[in-house]
């Protein structure tokens, strides 16, 4: 006998699932549905963490910038006219709010000035001089080797940089979102890069794509977090709907 099927989870029922386009999901999110807020959260997760992450010093921080991101824009659904896609707006909103923490923790530090007195400490690539160790290092200790040496970047390079490398964000974009100058964007690409050391590139090449990671228990807890925020300020419906 095979298997019983399994019962659709909540989203999935209501087509609120991974099938349901961005616009029906904010449609249903501006009608404070939950099953749509939770949808919305999975797909813009991971890339609000590495946005947020490429700003603020930590995991911890990075989170509590996404949640209340969240927070910011589903209550303020009504402020979101669809000049631009959903996930750019909410981006932004991200990004403003990352900087603002950044501002209250360091505010002697002006984000738009790059001090070339200060240099960033480049971690030695393990085991560059022998094969065997090469072999050696996992995915897992290569991902995390990348999210440090990335984390040693100035904040005003590492952002531009995780924008760019990670998120695949064009130069022109990156200005817009950040209120730059193209050329400043460029400057600080060439910057961070230089801070990076050839033989690290050389070695992760294409990698890039692979850090600061947000998915599974973080994900399903961020989207909990925000529910519950959500419920108690009145802003979802009682059933979801």
């Amino acid at each position: 006998m095979s298997p019983a099927p399994k019962a659709p989870t909540r989203a999935q029922s209501r087509g609120m699932g991974p099938g349901a386009t961005e616009a029906q999901l904010v449609a249903a999110a501006a009608e404070r549905s939950e099953a749509a807020v939770r949808e919305l959260i999975r797909r813009n997760n991971p890339r609000l963490f590495r946005v947020a992450r490429g700003i603020v010093s930590s995991d911890a921080k990075a989170e509590d910038v996404v949640q209340e991101t969240y927070l910011t824009a589903f209550t303020n659904m009504d402020s979101f006219q669809g000049g631009s896609a959903f996930s750019t707006w909410i981006t932004r909103i991200a990004i403003n709010n990352a900087l603002t923490r950044l501002r209250r923790e360091r505010p002697e530090e002006e984000y738009d000035t790059v001090n070339e007195s200060k240099h960033a400490s480049i971690l030695p690539f393990p085991g560059q001089a022998s094969g065997t160790a090469e072999a050696q290092l996992g995915r897992h200790q290569l991902r995390r080797l990348l999210e440090e040496t990335v984390t040693c970047l100035p904040p005003e390079l590492r952002l531009v940089f995780i924008l760019r490398e990670t998120e695949g964000m064009a130069v022109k974009e990156i200005a817009k979102d950040l209120e730059l100058n193209p050329v400043t964007v460029k400057t600080r690409l060439f910057r961070a890069r230089k801070w990076l050391k050839v033989e690290l590139e050389r070695r992760v090449q294409g990698g890039f794509d692979a850090i600061f990671p947000f998915d599974g228990k973080r994900c399903a807890d961020m989207a909990d977090r925000v529910v519950e925020r959500l419920t108690s300020a009145g802003a979802l419906g009682d059933e979801g709907v």
